[in-house]
């Protein structure tokens, strides 16, 4: 990815050079630093409105350059729009939508953390300079030609003004460890697969140990030995040896049950023998994009000392089409004993999931399970990219999980769970088989599959996050096409109901 830019806080003052960022609401006014720091500058904004159309709306932007009275040799005005609707967990897409407006060959910017009332606390200027780091990610890492704005981003410094200096940095190092957590699981994303297969997966999730994570790796030899035969019979038809990676955060009490993570890692997938027809098949590079997300989330929780205990785990293969590949009508025994038809080998991410999550509870039995997986193209169909699909075997979980997306932007539905769809499932052959057989409710199919190796008592949600994932929608903090979905989400959850 391209160098992140450089990010600090100071003082509000008058800044000599390069650009200066400030916010106003629809009555164009300005809280009482700005109005101090624009001075004459003020009259210059309101007739350069006047002659622009701009009214403060929500996201518009005035762009001044060599401001009269100023030092600066540009000034942005970014609107707000009604200073009543703004809300505190508005400040990550304020400052994503303030990056977005710094011209490409700025190198000094400064960015007023101030509202028509006044500077925003030490937490909401934090969650601004979240935001604009999340923005200035970009993945170019395979460009051989750089552009002259490329070059200047490169020397960029931000500076984020506020009212209490060292409070705002305290409170940006939670925010700046989560930023470290998204910005890896978008690089795991964004590879192309002939670098990220399992191995070299597995062997960048070695490098966490840095962190502080305890890590395991599971190869093939171990997954034969534990009869994790669902998750091998997806990746026999690689090249590319598959493996389970364990990943431990140990910040809470000595032997209190840890929170658990599982996300399906299918490196590349083909379809294997169902292959998938050509058009687009490049994205499935990014079918790993739930691994990439609890590998983000764990190297969040270490780096900025979670108090909790912490595993994640994640799936790695590959789904590929050769003479060993598991063929429709095979049939499999997974660790947990049952066994499955293959109908469809494309329907191969809940097989990665069966395996490693009956795994997961066995062995750490944790206090729940959130898994995360790109795993179908009926959730898009029925959510779109604005909402991740969840599915959920516990109440109290799933609202929590709907209340923290709301807070980080990162929005989850919760979709239905039920006997009807469950025996869509039903095998003549085996005790389940992999998909329901028909177009209707995929998604809902796909989890009732992962719930058959959950025990009910087992708090348990899955999320199906094939719309946000990758290539999704484009936002206030998010360029990139992988998005590193997820991270955000799941850090708020453990430190809103989980820490001590």
């Amino acid at each position: 990815m391209t160098a992140a830019p450089k990010l600090g806080f100071g003082s509000f003052s008058t800044p000599t050079k390069g650009v200066l960022i400030v916010f106003c609401d629809d009555r164009l006014a300005f809280g009482p630093a700005t109005r101090k720091t624009l001075g004459r500058a003020a009259d210059l904004v309101a007739r350069a409105a006047r002659a622009e159309g701009f009214k403060g709306k929500s996201g518009a932007a005035l762009d001044l350059l060599l401001p009269e009275g100023l030092r600066a040799e540009r000034l942005v005005v970014i609107g707000i729009g009604k200073a009543a609707d703004f809300k505190p967990r508005d400040a990550v897409k304020l400052g994503g939508g303030a990056m977005g407006r710094v011209p490409k060959a700025a190198e000094d910017v400064t960015i007023f953390a101030e509202l028509p009332a006044g500077a925003l606390d030490p937490g909401q200027a934090s969650e601004l300079a979240q935001g604009v780091m999340l923005r200035a990610y970009s993945f170019d890492r395979y460009k051989t030609k750089r552009k002259d704005e490329d070059k200047a981003s490169q020397k960029r410094f931000i500076t984020i003004t506020v009212g209490d200096v060292a409070a705002a940095r305290k409170a940006y190092a939670r925010r700046e460890a989560v930023n470290g957590g998204v910005l890896l699981a978008r690089d795991l994303v964004n590879e192309p697969a002939n670098v990220l297969y399992p191995e070299e997966f597995a062997r960048r999730v070695r490098a966490l140990s840095k962190s502080g994570l305890d890590v395991e790796v599971l190869d093939v030899k171990a997954m034969k030995k534990l009869g994790m035969n669902a998750l091998l019979g997806v990746g026999q038809g690689s090249a590319r040896e598959s493996r389970v990676v364990v990943m431990r955060w140990n910040g809470g009490k000595k032997g209190e049950a840890p929170v658990c993570f599982a996300g399906k890692g299918v490196c590349f997938d083909t379809g294997g023998i169902s292959i998938k027809p050509a058009g687009s098949m490049e994205d499935m590079k990014g079918d790993m994009a739930g691994a990439a997300c609890v590998t983000g989330l764990m190297k969040a929780l270490a780096e900025r000392k979670a108090k909790v205990n912490a595993v994640g785990l994640i799936g790695l293969v590959e789904n590929m089409p050769d003479g060993n590949a598991q063929r429709p009508g095979d049939i499999v025994t997974s660790m947990s004993g049952q066994t499955i038809e293959i109908i469809n080998t494309d329907a191969e991410g809940r097989l990665v999931l069966a395996d490693v999550i009956w795994y997961a509870a066995g062995r750490f039995k944790p206090k729940f399970i959130v898994d995360l997986a790109t795993l179908t193209g009926a959730i898009m169909v029925a959510l779109g990219q604005d909402y991740a699909g969840m599915f959920a075997n516990n109440d109290q979980l799933a609202e929590r999980l709907s209340k923290v997306g709301e807070e980080t932007g990162e929005k989850v539905w919760r979709m239905p769970l039920g006997p009807e769809y469950d025996k869509m499932i039903d095998s003549k052959f085996a005790d389940m088989k992999n998909t329901g057989g028909s177009r209707w409710g995929g998604a809902i199919t796909a989890a009732q599959f992962i719930k058959r190796f959950v025990d009910d008592k087992m708090p348990w949600a899955h999320l199906d996050i094939a719309g946000t994932g990758f290539d999704s929608r484009q936002n206030d903090v998010n360029r990139s096409w992988g998005s590193g979905w997820g991270v955000r989400l799941l850090d708020q959850l453990v430190a809103e109901y989980y820490e001590k």
